[in-house]
């Protein structure tokens, strides 16, 4: 699996976890991925532009930005803009735990894939159980389906520095790659 591109992965995994649900940030962060000990992946998002996706959408900014590329209407309402400023936007309703919310921007699972499959802390603690189950590790393709030119504020992507605003590694996957480099 590890030869098939990023963009098939995630293709793949829609259609192998089709019946995985998405959970929204208070599942994924707020019940394990919050503490110092664990990386504290949480704090990392919210201090992110991820987190607020949505809410930015309700700016003069963004409806002026609407306005010149012709859109009319609320934003916060626009599947142009939703695709793109929400977590699991466009997907059945019923695969929308009740502690999914749109509010929440662009969280875990924007990346990570629906994490009904793999949110359990026995399948978690096992890298080839979680991606077996769903887990997304994201790369540049699954960035570059947002942060592109259809884009109306597009700003040049450079997927290296940008990855590294947002990096949440476990503590220990960060001592392995601090060792690595020594």
């Amino acid at each position: 699996m590890r030869l098939l591109t990023g963009a098939l992965v995630v293709f793949m995994a829609g259609s192998l976890f089709a019946d995985s649900n998405y959970l929204g940030v208070d599942k994924c962060a707020k019940m394990c991925h919050k503490s110092k000990a664990k990386g504290d992946q949480l704090s990392v998002w919210k201090e992110s532009s991820h987190a607020k996706a949505f809410s930015v959408l309700a700016t003069p900014a963004a409806l002026e930005t609407a306005k010149k590329v012709g859109l009319a209407g609320d934003p916060q309402k626009s599947e142009k803009c939703l695709k793109c400023h929400v977590t699991a936007f466009g997907v059945d309703a019923s695969r929308l735990d009740s502690t999914y919310a749109k509010e929440d921007g662009v969280g875990c699972e924007a990346c990570h894939g629906a994490g009904s499959g793999y949110a359990k802390l026995k399948i978690m603690k096992d890298k080839k159980a979680a991606l077996a189950a769903g887990l997304i590790i994201p790369d540049e393709k699954t960035c570059v389906k947002c942060h592109n030119t259809d884009s109306p504020n597009y700003k040049k992507f450079n997927f290296v520095e940008m990855a590294k605003k947002i990096a949440h590694p476990m503590p220990k996957q960060a001592e392995a790659k601090e060792g690595e480099t020594k």
